[in-house]
């Protein structure tokens, strides 16, 4: 069982996966692995540097993110020249990491799963949603002023669309202990649901 696990800017995607990790899901963070796999690629480092030059790279060799995130998320046409370059490799860890435990129960964090039609590599969608004004605090409160918390919200489906197009949405503008509540009933209701389902035969 693969969960596909989407939602908005802010509203605790990450948390949530926690939580799936908690009752024995594996966890594929798509940010974790852009973050510390795509983005220490030599290939893709070289790639970045003589597209955008030095300015996106830290003094230590690494590339700044926050630096390429203000390009990109000013620019439609840099943004996607980013995504054509990072999201393959991301695809193929994925994938690799799905082939190697088939029979394992996955969660995958995709933030944008419905963006780029990643629907059939699922067999459930949970989208995390929240009131907007806690999804803007809750980005303040990582260093995002609302002009570029705006800015990268404008840039995904918006939440209502995410939410009508999911299996199951988790509402986030409780407490922690309300959404590990959530996660908990759904996760185990699918696991009881794929554990009973009759098998295939050829």
């Amino acid at each position: 069982m693969i969960i596909g696990l989407t939602g908005g800017l802010g509203c605790g995607k990450s948390t949530a996966a926690k939580f799936f990790a908690e009752r024995g899901f594996k966890l594929i963070d798509s940010d974790a692995i852009v973050r510390e796999r795509v983005l220490t690629d030599e290939a893709v480092k070289a790639a970045l540097r003589q597209h955008f030059g030095e300015s996106v790279f830290a003094p230590d060799g690494s590339v700044a993110r926050p630096a390429l995130a203000s390009i990109v998320f000013a620019n439609d046409t840099e943004r996607i020249w980013l995504e054509d370059l990072t999201h393959p490799p991301f695809f193929e860890i994925a994938r690799s990491m799905l082939r190697a435990e088939p029979s394992a129960r996955w969660v995958m964090e995709v933030p944008l799963l419905f963006e780029k039609s990643l629907q059939n590599w699922f067999d459930f969608i949970v989208c995390v949603g929240c009131d907007p004004s806690s999804e803007l605090a809750r980005l303040e409160q990582r260093g995002l002023n609302r002009t570029l918390a705006g800015q990268r919200i404008s840039k995904q489906l918006p939440l209502a669309r995410k939410i009508e197009l999911s299996d199951f949405v988790l509402w986030n503008d409780g407490s922690t202990g309300f959404l590990k509540a959530q996660v908990v009933r759904i996760a185990d209701l699918l696991t009881q649901a794929v554990a009973g389902a009759p098998h295939k035969t050829s």
